[in-house]
């Protein structure tokens, strides 16, 4: 409960009302503790703040170096870190070429295509190295790129784009990877941010079934960025299927090429991998701000690639050996960071998958999971919670054995956290419950799987390396323990950590430092923690528990509520499936929690019960003062094509607001239905200038 010394009117801005009751804990089994990567329990030790920051060493020391380092870190200019400065390496070599000696046969990557009846395909390292190296030499010699040169690459999930992003590693070319879901506009906006020249697109990919015309895109994205003052001189069009052209955009001549016309003229070519500095910038991630354009998240090539090495090996538990499947895509940061470099930095088998996990039925991921024997799982909350929607006994028809499972992305619930341990891991599984962001490179808190006891619903403490802290509105540090919320920041700089934002320096300074920063002049990194802009709880064991955005918090008569906790309450009801929590404007109390929740297939109740349901879940579990102004019980909800609640949508309906740019969406009628079902009741006139805090809610997402 909330500490009884602060009334819900004195909360600080940044103290969040907490009501979440600690969960049980979970042990690791004997068997998973006795492979493990990590079981020294002298790791704290080892990378406790004395030793900071050269216990990154360890690391670093997982890559392969043409130069060491002279500096581990260099705080001269701060916030500007410098990771292992003097250093010189490449990614290209490090994930690929090293490999070689003992596993060139080994699958680098095993492609899985949404088609059930199209076979995977392995690709070993030996193979891997020679796309590669052809596709290093095409965009080279054919299209022109040099080091430093940035390419903008808007792709599915398919074996080609990890394959064009390590190429440009090769030649120390920076990629920015737009999500293959985002429209052509979005990609425009990237492209003439980053001032790409060079677009890498593909024609066609399969979503749900059907064939989607992919390279039309490419033409609206070159268009806007036109339009913006960036011109792109070339774009490299990959085939889905070779030979044959599935979109009904024509290829412009002199302009438009294809990938598998170009690269017979570079058939054998080997590259010689550049060395890069390591505060080189490897590649740009766009993330959208709550407000303004996309900020151009820039990552270093030498801090990043360790901490992901490091990160993967120590908190993913991979081993050479592994099957390793994380079924994000790559055009988020966790592909990047967790499909990409991090496994094949360490010499695993990383599987990519085409399709949606739901397509044809629940069972594809445990069919795929038993037919290539993966024993380490990574997905999202979302992911999860739609899977226990659609199929919650599915994974016991199938045979698969996963030794540890991922979590990433969003605070998963308690009761989704058990169906997955149970459901999915079988309960001999580990989970690590991961926090961090685009911003961050890797992991910031989790469990170490073998070391520390799994409990729902908390991330865990921080990672080896790092240490978090909980601060006010004041800067004052809220202890362990203690009950009360607040922002979540981090003491020191690590390794993966962005190094700024693509061409705003101010930016990066003022959205992530200004606010706790001790002294704008100081060069101690002490005086610098990172403001993540998440808000959490220290629980007396030293895990997090993450609230979500600060944005994203509803403040009911200065009450500040954490809308994961309303969520987490309204799951609880044995018929809900998904559920999203949106402020709606109050005139006595400000603001006001409204509900929406999906139901679980087959469930037949009448809409009144299931709304007293969910009310009375969250007045026992929370009180009263959370008690929604309306719960919706839709067929479903808003979602992104990466399977996210687009709650910003939401909002504006419960809000009586334009709902904006939906082409996101993978299923843009269901809009139409929430909308006509909201308006059936009578709801306040949209205001006449609507509130920052509700057009901001959700935007994060």
């Amino acid at each position: 409960m909330a500490d009884p010394k602060h009334s819900s009117t004195e909360l600080s801005e940044a103290e969040i009302a907490v009501h979440w009751k600690e969960e049980e804990y979970f042990y690791p089994s004997a068997r998973f503790i006795s492979q493990a990567n990590l079981v020294d329990h002298n790791v704290e030790k080892r990378f406790s703040l004395e030793n900071f920051p050269n216990y990154y060493k360890e690391y670093a020391d997982l890559l392969d170096w043409y130069q060491y380092w002279q500096t581990t870190l260099d705080t001269s200019n701060p916030p500007f870190w410098r990771w292992f400065v003097g250093g010189l390496l490449n990614a290209s070599y490090n994930c690929i070429d090293r490999h070689l000696a003992r596993n060139k046969g080994k699958a680098a990557i095993i492609f899985v295509p949404e088609p059930e009846e199209e076979p995977a395909t392995a690709i070993t390292y030996q193979e891997l190295y020679v796309r590669v190296n052809e596709t290093a030499a095409a965009l080279r010699e054919f299209a022109g790129l040099k080091q430093g040169d940035r390419v903008t690459i808007h792709m599915p999930m398919v074996p080609e784009l990890p394959v064009t992003m390590l190429a440009c590693a090769r030649l120390g070319v920076i990629h920015s990877v737009v999500f293959g879901g985002f429209s052509g506009q979005a990609c425009g906006d990237r492209i003439a941010d980053s001032g790409s020249h060079v677009l890498v697109t593909m024609d066609s990919y399969y979503r749900n079934g059907k064939l989607q015309d992919h390279k039309e895109k490419a033409d609206q994205a070159v268009a806007h960025a036109q339009t913006c003052g960036a011109k792109v001189n070339k774009v490299l069009v990959w085939r889905r299927q070779r030979g044959a052209y599935h979109s009904k955009t024509p290829m412009v001549k002199g302009r438009d090429f294809f990938m598998d016309e170009v690269l017979p003229n570079y058939f054998g070519k080997i590259v010689a991998p550049v060395q890069v500095k390591a505060e080189d910038p490897m590649f740009l991630m766009y993330t959208s701000g709550t407000t303004g354009k996309p900020k151009g998240i820039q990552h270093s090539t030498g801090g990043y690639l360790a901490y992901v090495a490091g990160t993967a090996k120590y908190i993913l538990d991979i081993h050479p050996e592994d099957i390793y499947w994380c079924m994000a895509d790559i055009g988020w940061i966790t592909g990047h960071s967790y499909i990409v470099y991090g496994p094949l930095a360490l010499g695993t088998t990383s599987v990519i998958f085409e399709g949606v996990p739901t397509y044809p039925d629940a069972g594809r991921p445990w069919r795929i999971a038993q037919r290539l024997d993966v024993n380490i799982f990574h997905t999202a909350p979302t992911a999860i919670r739609q899977l226990r929607k659609v199929g919650p006994e599915e994974p016991r028809k199938y045979n698969y054995h996963f030794k540890l499972m991922v979590t990433v992305g969003e605070p998963i619930e308690p009761d989704v956290w058990r169906w997955y341990y149970n459901e999915v891991g079988k309960k001999p599984a580990v989970i690590v419950d991961t926090w961090w962001q685009t911003e961050n490179g890797g992991f910031l808190c989790s469990t170490k799987p073998a070391l520390n006891p799994m409990k729902p619903g908390s991330a865990g403490p921080g990672v080896p390396g790092i240490h978090p802290v909980i601060y006010d509105e004041k800067g004052k540090e809220l202890s362990p323990g203690s009950q009360r919320a607040g922002n979540a920041c981090i003491r020191n700089p690590w390794p993966g950590i962005m190094q700024t934002i693509w061409g705003d320096h101010d930016r990066y300074v003022q959205t992530y430092y200004a606010k706790y920063c001790k002294n704008r002049k100081s060069k101690d990194w002490r005086d610098w923690p990172y403001f993540a802009g998440d808000g959490a709880l220290y629980a007396a064991d030293g895990y997090l528990r993450i609230l979500g955005r600060v944005d994203d918090v509803i403040n009911v008569a200065g009450h500040r509520l954490g809308t994961k906790e309303l969520e987490s309450a309204a799951l609880m009801v044995p018929e809900v499936a998904e559920a999203a929590v949106v402020p709606v404007v109050d005139p006595i109390k400000g603001r006001l929690p409204e509900v929406y929740v999906a139901l679980k297939p087959g469930v037949t109740i009448a809409h009144n019960e299931i709304q007293k349901k969910v009310v009375a879940s969250i007045e026992t579990t929370i009180g009263k003062i959370a008690r929604p102004a309306h719960v919706w019980v839709a067929e479903d909800m808003p979602k992104t094509r990466s399977g996210k609640i687009m709650r910003r949508v939401l909002a504006a309906l419960s809000n009586n607001m334009a709902v904006g740019d939906i082409t996101t969406l993978a299923n843009p009628d269901v809009v139409e239905h929430i909308k006509t079902m909201v308006q059936a009741h009578a709801k306040p006139a949209a205001p006449a200038d609507a509130p920052e805090d509700i057009k901001r809610f959700g935007q994060s997402e």
